[in-house]
């Protein structure tokens, strides 16, 4: 009995300084980020390993505006997508990396990539996690290694404190990098345009923008809904890949980039690349994986006279004129017409995507 005190003491001490230990050890799950309510959109893939969190979503918009993961520290994600331009490069033809080199292909939009797989115009990332890893450390982009990367940012008390919050007793690598990015992209997404707007009876689109849709779904005219179906959740894209004819070649010889067969490897994939959403497309010049028409009036020319054949073109691609499809000035209007009705006002806007610095 004499022990009975001192024992007690020391076991409520223990059970004390446990607790303290796991309190201190154990961080809370960061609160989940609530996306807005998508009635007209199919439910969002999610990626498990990555779930987006407020603390995510925030750090991934500190990472992707700031500099510091290219390796002059001049260049960061949001210079070649801009929100202006909904998140492509509307600047150039090509952009440029660190080094004053010219990438070979226009800078893609970066909206609603939720919804997309196999990203890039060749499709060489599998999902948004997957897309993020490729600029960084491509020599002609930022062009920094990723082990430099995490020491710069864990080097960063500011960073420390965001990592924490996002992702509590993990490390500052490349993949927390990468996830937190993922996650401020996966936001962004494009739904309020007019087109939107009057799928969800808010406004009511005018005689020449309906007049444009038609044209656009008339396999005897604009003949483009088999590659932008008007009624994708995402208006505008199949996601698939094709060969829309800008080049005639054979034997698979002849093409300065090659496409989707960089990839794949397999030689029905040449110079495939991946079919765009329309959507914001107002807003994407210059168009193509080349960036080579710099006005929608140049892109519908080309699909009224200038499409070429070649040995793994599209088979949906039909043929009203030689090199085209039947178009006359009114029609291409009406089209272009339309389209600008794809254009999402509020993304571009939108201060929850613009530069937080």
């Amino acid at each position: 009995m004499l022990h009975d005190r001192p024992v007690k003491k020391s076991f409520f001490f223990l059970l004390l300084l446990s607790g303290l230990m796991y309190s201190i050890s154990h961080y809370p799950s960061p609160e989940s980020y609530i996306f807005p309510v998508l009635s007209a959109f199919p439910k969002m893939p999610v990626n498990t390993l990555n779930p987006v969190s407020k603390a995510g979503v925030e750090l991934g918009r500190y990472l992707f505006y700031d500099p510091i993961l290219s390796k002059d520290s001049s260049l960061s994600c949001s210079a070649c997508h801009q929100q202006e331009f909904a998140f492509s490069d509307g600047r150039i033809r090509f952009s440029e990396g660190v080094n004053g080199g010219q990438l070979i292909r226009n800078t893609p939009a970066i909206f609603n990539l939720a919804w997309n797989e196999q990203l890039f115009w060749d499709g060489k990332a599998n999902n948004v996690e997957g897309q993020v890893f490729f600029p960084v450390r491509d020599h002609m982009e930022m062009d920094l290694d990723w082990q430099l990367a995490s020491q710069r940012i864990s080097a960063s008390i500011f960073y420390q404190n965001l990592f924490q919050a996002a992702f509590p007793e993990k490390a500052i690598d490349s993949l927390t990098i990468a996830y937190a990015i993922a996650q401020f992209e996966r936001t962004i997404i494009s739904y309020n345009s007019r087109l939107d707007k009057a799928l969800r009876r808010e406004v009511f689109l005018t005689k020449d923008e309906l007049k444009g849709m038609e044209l656009m779904n008339d396999q005897s005219k604009g003949n483009c809904l088999h590659c932008h179906p008007t009624d994708a959740h995402f208006v505008g894209t199949t996601g698939q890949f094709s060969n829309n004819g800008l080049d005639t070649f054979s034997l698979f010889t002849t093409l300065k980039d090659e496409g989707r067969i960089g990839v794949t490897k397999k030689k029905k994939d040449y110079g495939l690349f991946k079919i765009p959403s329309l959507r914001n497309v107002a807003l994407t010049a210059p168009y193509m994986h080349d960036g080579r028409f710099e006005t929608l009036e140049e892109v519908l020319d080309f699909y009224t006279s200038g499409v070429q054949k070649s040995a793994t073109i599209d088979p949906k691609m039909h043929f009203g004129n030689p090199n085209g499809v039947n178009l006359t000035a009114l029609e291409k209007a009406q089209i272009i017409t339309f389209l600008k009705a794809l254009t999402d006002s509020v993304l571009i806007e939108d201060k929850a995507f613009s530069n937080p610095f």
